[in-house]
Order: C-alpha cells, then sequence, then structure tokens
C-alpha cells in the first residue's frame, strides 16, 4: 500500500479576512486558589537526558490532565504518588483533591525516572505510568457521579526503560474489552553516531481478553519527538505528527521488513504545465495531448477551484487554487493545437502564491526576468566572494556540524501521518513543512484528538476523521490571528483552547497567561475612525498574572473554567462571562 500525498483542505466559511485585531479587555477574571498538601514532583532532566528531544518530551510535560468525559474535572499525580481529582460545581466552594489512586509505596525510584504519566481512557478507564517503567490500567468507575469510588489496578506489568503514556483508547473488539496504549521512549541508539546519539521511541501495546495480558506490541522509531501520535478510536490505524518521519520498526520483538528504498536517480518527469504570476494575475501554460481539439476540452473555473481535463484522458490539472481568483475576469485559450493557455484574476492583489494548486507538484513555476533581477538585487548584501564574508577576521566562519539541534531550522519534512494498523504502513500523509503545531485538545472525546495548526497568521483547529479517507481532517474552527500572536510570546510554555472553540489560551513558564476570545457582540456602538464604519463584533485579549513564583506546570481549558497547575497550587481562573 503507498502512501499518497494529502493536502489538508481549509474551510473558507470558517476564515474571517476582516479580523482587524483583539483588543486588550481590563475585565476581572475571577481566580480561585487550591493549596495543595504535597507538591507536585516536577522531575529534574539528568545529565543524561541532555538533548533537545528529552527537553520536548519530559521538560515541557503537561502535569495537569483534563477528563474529556466529565467537564471540570482535572487530575494529577503528586510527590507521594497519589492521583488526585479535583471536581468542581461551586467556585466559591472549592474542595480539597481527592485521592482515587496510590502508586505502591515499593515502587522504587530508578536514577533516569520520569514523571508519572496518566491518560484518561474512557469513561471508566485510565492508563497509568509511574515514571519508572511499569504501566497501570486502572478500572476507575464513572469517574463524574458522587460515589467517589478508588480505582482498581486491573493490570500491571514493568515494561523496561521509563516512558511516558502518549495517549490511550478502549473499545471491545469480538466482544473482548481491549485497551490500545501509545508509550513514549527516548533511548540510547548505538546506530546513531552523527547526532546526539539518541532515537525516540513509540511503542503501541495492546491489552486484551479477560486476563487483561499484552496482546500485540508494535515499535515505531523516530528522530524526533512527535507533536501528535494518537490511536484510532478502535484500534485500526495511527496518526503521528512529527518534525522527523516514523516508521515501524518491529512486531512482538519480530523486524518488520522495510519498504525497498527508492534509488537514488530519480528520473524527473517532465512538467505537465508551467506558470507565472504577477501581484495582479497567474498565466497557466497546460501541455495537451497531440491530436486534441478545443472541442474536447473541459475546463472549470470556479472562486477557489480549477479542473482542467481532456475528454479520455485523467485530470491534466484539478484542485484547490492557493488563494480565491474572479472566475468572470479569468479567460482561456487553445495555442497551436498543443497547449492550453489560462489567464487567472486574482481577487487580491499584491500576495504571490507560493503554489497554484494545493499539493500538485506535477507543475514547475518560471520567474519573469524582472522578478529574478528584484531578488537578486536584494539578496546582494547578504552574498561575498570571500569564504568567511566575516568582516571580525579572528572569527572563524560557523561549522555547521557544531550547531545543536535547537540552533538548526525546522525540517521540510515535517508532517502528519496516518498508518493503517494491520500492514504499518503509511496511507496518508500532509506536508507540514509550512504549518506549525500549536497544541492538541480534546474536543469530543468520543473521537480522536485535535491538533491545531499556524496557517499563515491564524491558527486552525483539524479534526481527524480516519473513517473518512477522502477528508481525514476536517476543518472545525479558526483561532484569528493567534498564530501571528503566539509567535510573539517568547516565554511561552503551553497552549490550548476551549472544547467548544470560544476562546484560546496561553501561558508563560511563570505567572501569566493569555486569554483570546473569538469575536463576539457588542452592546455599545464602537466606530472605526480610520473604515469610517461601525463594528459590531470585539475579539478580546485578557492577561492573568497569578499570586505565586513558582513554574508553570499543568494547563487546561474547558468551556468555563482554566486551570492552572503548579508545584504547590492549583489555580481555577472563571472564563465564561
Amino acid at each position: 500500500m503507498a502512501a499518497s500525498n494529502y493536502s489538508l483542505k481549509v474551510n473558507r466559511d470558517l476564515l474571517d479576512p476582516n479580523f482587524e485585531s483583539y483588543r486588550l479587555s481590563l475585565d476581572p477574571i475571577p481566580t480561585y486558589n487550591v493549596e495543595l498538601d504535597a507538591a507536585v514532583e516536577e522531575v529534574k532532566l539528568k545529565d543524561t537526558q541532555y538533548t533537545l528531544e528529552h527537553m520536548r518530551a519530559f521538560g515541557m510535560y503537561n502535569y495537569l490532565h483534563l477528563d474529556p468525559w466529565y467537564e471540570d474535572s482535572v487530575l494529577f499525580v503528586d510527590c507521594k504518588g497519589r492521583v488526585l481529582s479535583l471536581t468542581i460545581t461551586l467556585d466559591t466552594a472549592l474542595g480539597k483533591p481527592r485521592e482515587v489512586f496510590h502508586l505502591p509505596a515499593e515502587c522504587s525510584q530508578r536514577e533516569d525516572s520520569l514523571c508519572a504519566s496518566l491518560s484518561l481512557t474512557s469513561a471508566t478507564w485510565a492508563a497509568l505510568s509511574d515514571g519508572t517503567g511499569r504501566l497501570y490500567l486502572l478500572r476507575t468507575g464513572k469517574r463524574g457521579d458522587s460515589s467517589h469510588m478508588k480505582w482498581e489496578a486491573l493490570f500491571s506489568a514493568d515494561l523496561g526503560e521509563p516512558f511516558i503514556i502518549f495517549h490511550s483508547v478502549s473499545h471491545v473488539q469480538a466482544g473482548v474489552h481491549t485497551m490500545e496504549v501509545l508509550l513514549l521512549r527516548i533511548l540510547k541508539d548505538p546506530e546513531e553516531t552523527k547526532g546526539s546519539g539518541y532515537s525516540v521511541s513509540l511503542e503501541w501495546i495492546t491489552v486484551a481478553n479477560k486476563k487483561y495480558e499484552v496482546k500485540k506490541k508494535r515499535v515505531l522509531r523516530g528522530k524526533s519527538v512527535p507533536h501528535y501520535a494518537a490511536v484510532e478510536p478502535q484500534g485500526k490505524g495511527l496518526m503521528v505528527a512529527s518534525e522527523k518521519p516514523f516508521v515501524f520498526t518491529d512486531v512482538d520483538g519480530r523486524p518488520v521488513e522495510q519498504p525497498d528504498p527508492e534509488p537514488m536517480e530519480v528520473e524527473k518527469a517532465d512538467p505537465i504545465y508551467f506558470w507565472q504570476q504577477t501581484a495582479e494575475d497567474i498565466t497557466v501554460c497546460v501541455r495537451v495531448p497531440e491530436g486534441v481539439t478545443k472541442e474536447e476540452v473541459q475546463f472549470r473555473l470556479t472562486a477557489n477551484d480549477i479542473s482542467i481535463g481532456v475528454q479520455s484522458f485523467p485530470p491534466l490539472l484539478e484542485g484547490q487554487l492557493y488563494t480565491s481568483v474572479d472566475p468572470e475576469a479569468s479567460a482561456w485559450i487553445f495555442k497551436n493545437d498543443k497547449s492550453l493557455e489560462v489567464t487567472l484574476q486574482k481577487r487580491s492583489e499584491g500576495p504571490m502564491w507560493p503554489e497554484l494548486v494545493l499539493g500538485d507538484r506535477r507543475g514547475e513555476y518560471v520567474m519573469s526576468d524582472e522578478q529574478a533581477a528584484l531578488i537578486h538585487e536584494r539578496l546582494t548584501h547578504l552574498t561575498s566572494e570571500d569564504l568567511n564574508g566575516n568582516p571580525d577576521r579572528d572569527k572563524p566562519p560557523c561549522n555547521s556540524q557544531e550547531l545543536e539541534d535547537c540552533d538548526g531550522f525546522p525540517e521540510d519534512s515535517s508532517s502528519l501521518t496516518h498508518f493503517d494498523g494491520e500492514s504499518l504502513r503509511p496511507t496518508q500523509v500532509v506536508n507540514l513543512g509550512s504549518h506549525q503545531y500549536l497544541f492538541t485538545v480534546d474536543v469530543n472525546p468520543s473521537e480522536m484528538p485535535c491538533l491545531c495548526l499556524r496557517h499563515d497568521v491564524d491558527a486552525l483547529v483539524w479534526q481527524p476523521r480516519p473513517d473518512q479517507p477522502s477528508n481525514m481532517w476536517e476543518h472545525v474552527a479558526t483561532f484569528n490571528a493567534l498564530g501571528y500572536v503566539q509567535a510573539s510570546k517568547r516565554d511561552k510554555k503551553f497552549a490550548t483552547c476551549a472544547p467548544n472553540f470560544s476562546y484560546a489560551s496561553l501561558c508563560e513558564c511563570l505567572r501569566r497567561a493569555f486569554i483570546y476570545r473569538q469575536p463576539a457582540p457588542v452592546e455599545t456602538v464602537l466606530f472605526n475612525r480610520k473604515q469610517g464604519r461601525q463594528v459590531g463584533q470585539v475579539a478580546k485579549q485578557q492577561v492573568a498574572s497569578l499570586d505565586s513564583d513558582k513554574s508553570i506546570l499543568g494547563f487546561r481549558a474547558t468551556n468555563e473554567r482554566l486551570y492552572i497547575l503548579t508545584a504547590t497550587n492549583l489555580f481555577v481562573l472563571k472564563t465564561s462571562h
């Protein structure tokens, strides 16, 4: 099964081209504080855990867990090994977090131990790691009721090297209760001689049967910590978003046969079309099969899509245009019985398109002489005939081999991949080179977690739909200008949003949190002097400053509240009006 390249399809109805800005609001944010009777133990990285990937996976771990089945219930593990739960019914009368499970006292602390990690698998199950390499599967009962029952461990196994739980799901397969758990490890790799000496391992474990035992174990390896990794609700597949690709290496200890690598020298196919552009329009020249007449050409153009074909042949050019065009002002002509020349009038003058049709790589962009000369002129000051252009002669030029991972630029290999659970091969791959990953959020607990990506200045939320191969990632929400805003927060640690998309929120390493509310109707009349029109909706930015000097360890949002965890306190911010 060969993987097909897939382009994320933006729902233009969810974009707001008229969005202006966030207005700073001085409305107070009611903030409530719960003092913890035992600290949340922040695991400090050891000298052996020195790589950027260790920092991403463990140094930036979110210690607070939101229960997506029971809103306004959060959980965390403290330094005594207690799993504590806090459910809020009244903001002004917050109780103490109650203990629902206690890790065994004999859990020996390994030198390379990690933080305890928790994943709420279903409405009645949870997966827990003690940070030393032991996995627990816990029957929790219905967590939302007031019975306060203690959790029961029905599965416990030492799985070797320490890990954190990345994701888990529960389902019934052929009448048997089955749990899928995704574990993340960073392991010393003897074959890794050029880089850090470590590789990233994702271990997909299936626990089933009445005795709850490991039925299957699949391992993926990669070179970077995944931004996103989740198992499908029925365990039929896996989705991974990462800067560097992952591949399955073994199943139940047996190596997976890797597909033959493509030959290094691949003859590049001739482009099917060529295109040029100016600030106002685009010209496309499409080659047509020999002997085709004008009457056989099939041409269709809307504001956002184009389709060019010839009877009895596959489409020559088809798909979603990069941005909108004016169909009424666009035209095509048949030239020399060999090619079709199309002129597209841009709706918005100025911005240059990086591609013609989203995801189509069969064409070639031809730059005009004027554009090439202009770019050359702008880049002249950056070039030098001297090997070391640095005027400070006693300093050697930069040696790329001395760069750390964090000094490099993100590679264009960043991708979002869907793996089939049976063949273990990728079925669809999205290139995320231009789309920065921002955060993951559970919107509907019965579906896979959503991921939020930066698209230009906006942040777009994508809901995976594994049962819809033609539209596997659906654009479900947009946070206006959040991609631009978050880039300016140099101390940003966590980001999230409300499940109903009413607001997004960022927090820094210490003290401050920012809330970005989506445009809402205003009661008073506002007037935009610059554009000479009334403003009916306003998007607000609010800033909360916590009364704490401890670093923020956990950060979660519901429709009503924002939860912020430090080592000694749990802060609850009332976000609903």
